[in-house]
């Protein structure tokens, strides 16, 4: 698992347009992922919706959001377009990153054992790299409220 105070690994991942999206590239910018099961899902949708509601507030504190499944990118691009998300989606097909992050496992659902898929996750990464704040496994709703606090305390703490 990924600690928190050490360098957040360096990704390069397809967003639903077919850029690539390197974590690196983003040096500067506080950086809020967000890992989500399966796209066109309720409690993505939830948790998806959520953060384009929150993106102004996130935007606020120097910040930029990513959401991360193994969706192909065409998939991530209908969703973003049916949701109108604000923020960019990236598809980990090989499930590369989600694995190395702690956040590619078994998902279980109310009544019915689901394929492996990511779990659901967030984390967030200072302007520097650094992780400040992560949790695996947590629901859709709590990922944003927690995600937005981290956010806001790095905003009032000088960088």
């Amino acid at each position: 698992m990924l600690q928190i105070g050490q360098p957040a690994p360096d990704f390069t991942l397809t967003n639903q347009n077919g850029e690539a999206v390197t974590l690196s590239s983003l040096r500067g910018k506080r950086v809020v992922l967000f890992a989500f099961p399966k796209a066109f899902t309720a409690g993505c949708d939830a948790q998806a919706c959520t953060f384009r509601d929150e993106l102004p507030q996130i935007s606020a504190t120097n910040a930029v959001v990513f959401g991360v499944s193994a969706d192909s990118p065409e998939t991530l691009k209908k969703w973003k377009q049916s949701k109108k998300l604000n923020y960019d989606l990236l598809s980990d097909s090989s499930h590369a990153m989600l694995e190395a992050w702690g956040a590619w496992g078994i998902a279980l659902g109310s009544l019915i054992r689901l394929p492996i898929a990511a779990t659901r996750s967030y984390w967030v990464i200072d302007e520097n790299g650094i992780l400040v704040d992560q949790q695996i496994g947590v629901g859709p709703g709590e990922s944003v409220t927690k995600a937005v606090a981290s956010v806001q305390r790095l905003n009032a703490t000088p960088a």
